[in-house]
């Protein structure tokens, strides 16, 4: 009989990724690649959660450049589904990004994943423009305002995504095809943790620094292979969640930035209201969801990825999770799996669960195909 279920599940599960409805980005100029991949956001949310991992294809817990080498496929067999990637320092005219990987390395490993079919999600943080240091430079409040048209900084905040134009523009297939990214600027900015937090910069100026560069990178310079995710960090309600939104003209993905800290909130429970409120947006707004950012540093409990993961995003129309990055030069420092870790063998109980599908790379099929 539990067989019987199981294969009911399934079938069910396969009959809502047949929908064919087709979502629109919020470029009505994209690509027909990118406008595939935004669809099949929206359909294997009704299948599964695509797993993803930060930095995964290009450094674990004890390696470094090793090419095809991956910490969760030493885990399980297989490569994640989603493949995080970080441009910070590019804004600088720097050759290697704030986590010492060539760039250039980093543009070869993203195409390479999505020439085996993964989705490919950018972070970035930028630094300073005020004070040159890092992203995490929160001693100012008029940062956003010095880049917006108008401000003293606005012509380097140009220059910055003149840089990032160009790499995002040699994003190409072989075939001379743009591969699709999911691009995450200036996330998790109901924290204070970054110089265009809330504490930093008004809502008003946070909406006009999204909208600016959307249009600049999507309008000045001809990039229609983005999609772009608004990402926030823990938030109160649906207003709080709401009151930098640049509105549903300028953003394709909701998601969610949530680190398990045990002993500053309730994982389980703030997840739980927070995924909530989420989808529920998701569903007036037309747009996918996901939770974009999230782990337990040190994964300090051996059956994390089944007993603190796996309920949170269990039953949640989410296009995809990803965990942070496994640094290969901080011992301490990692969110996915790695080959002897106390939580491997819960991991692959995780991925192979038969209450909610965990989708990686291998499951993927065709999603850039219109």
């Amino acid at each position: 009989m539990k067989k019987l279920l199981l294969f009911l599940s399934v079938v069910s599960q396969l009959a809502g990724c047949a929908d064919t409805s087709e979502p629109h980005p919020c470029d009505p100029l994209a690509t027909k690649e990118t406008r595939a991949l935004y669809a099949a956001l929206f359909r294997t949310a009704r299948c599964g959660i695509l797993f993803g991992h930060q930095d995964d294809a290009l450094y674990g817990h004890d390696w470094r450049f090793e090419p095809g080498r991956s910490d969760v496929r030493d885990c399980c067999g297989d490569y994640p589904a989603v493949f995080g990637w970080e441009l910070g320092g590019m804004e600088l005219g720097a050759e290697r990004s704030i986590d010492d990987v060539p760039f250039d390395l980093i543009a070869r490993r993203l195409i390479e994943a999505a020439g085996r079919g993964a989705v490919n999600t950018v972070s970035w943080h930028p630094s300073n423009p005020e004070s040159g240091d890092s992203a995490w430079d929160c001693r100012t409040t008029t940062a956003v305002a010095s880049i917006l048209p108008g401000g003293c900084n606005h012509a380097q905040y140009r220059m910055w995504l003149d840089r990032l134009a160009m790499f995002f523009a040699s994003l190409r297939s072989a075939d001379g095809v743009a591969v699709p990214v999911l691009f995450r600027p200036f996330h998790e900015c109901t924290s204070t943790g970054f110089w265009w937090g809330e504490a930093q910069c008004t809502p008003d100026e946070y909406r006009a620094l999204w909208r600016f560069t959307v249009g600049y990178l999507r309008d000045a310079k001809g990039l229609h292979h983005l999609l772009w995710v608004y990402s926030p960090d823990l938030f109160r309600d649906a207003e709080h969640y709401m009151e930098r939104y640049p509105g549903d003209g300028w953003v394709d993905v909701l998601g969610l930035d949530a680190y398990h800290r045990p002993g500053e909130w309730d994982f389980a429970a703030g997840c739980d209201r927070m995924l909530s409120v989420l989808q529920r947006l998701g569903e007036e707004h037309g747009k996918p969801t996901a939770f974009t950012e999230t782990g337990l540093e040190g994964i300090g409990i051996d059956t994390w990825w089944t007993e603190c993961l796996l309920p949170v995003i269990r039953g949640r129309s989410l296009s995809y999770v990803l965990v942070w990055r496994n640094a290969h030069d901080r011992p301490t420092h990692f969110f996915g799996p790695w080959r002897g870790h106390s939580s491997e063998s819960d991991f692959r109980v995780f991925v192979t669960n038969d209450k909610t599908r965990i989708m990686l790379e291998s499951d993927l099929r065709d999603i850039y195909r219109p």
